[in-house]
């Protein structure tokens, strides 16, 4: 082992595996229990009324982190992009790097661009997007619709905001 790397992170597919199928075993007891099993996985996609947070929007580039809803919203290059506060690999909370050159798990060392991009370190994949839109001069984050890029690309690509 160098004083560079860290030793392999041995378990965590295992546990990645496990909680995948762990939600999908409840989803699957829940849609046993009610009538309608497609209409309670609709409201569970997409909250019955949103539960939407809206945010002025930034002036100029920069990280917002909102804490208490597990947001972070990053102003950067002409887009907003609203992030889920947790890092994809071990759901650590994520930091902002200083000069709003991205973001790092203080866990393992990933690091991130602001647009979410992954750089370097142990996670496998980009931050996750959440559902943004711009109405006017406020942001629109559902923090209910995340976008993983492995697992919808297209969903995560479309997940910012283009400032004109």
């Amino acid at each position: 082992m160098t004083p560079d790397r860290e030793p392999a992170c041995t378990g965590c597919s295992a546990r990645r595996d496990f909680l995948r199928q762990a939600v999908v075993a409840a989803s699957a007891i829940a849609g046993l229990s009610v009538a309608a099993p497609a209409q309670l996985l609709a409201a569970l996609e997409s909250p019955a009324g949103g539960r939407t947070i809206r945010y002025p929007l930034p002036a100029a580039d920069g990280v917002s982190i909102d804490s208490r809803n597990e947001v972070i919203l990053c102003r950067a290059a002409g887009s907003v992009f609203a992030f889920a506060l947790s890092c994809p690999h071990q759901n650590t909370a994520l930091r902002v790097m200083p000069k709003n050159a991205g973001f790092q798990c203080p866990r393992h060392k990933s690091k991130y661009q602001p647009n979410g991009t992954f750089v370097s370190g142990r996670a496998t994949r980009n931050m996750d997007r959440l559902q943004i839109v711009r109405e006017g001069d406020v942001l629109v984050v559902d923090p209910a619709v995340a976008f993983e890029s492995d697992t919808d690309p297209a969903g995560w690509a479309a997940a910012k905001v283009t400032l004109t």
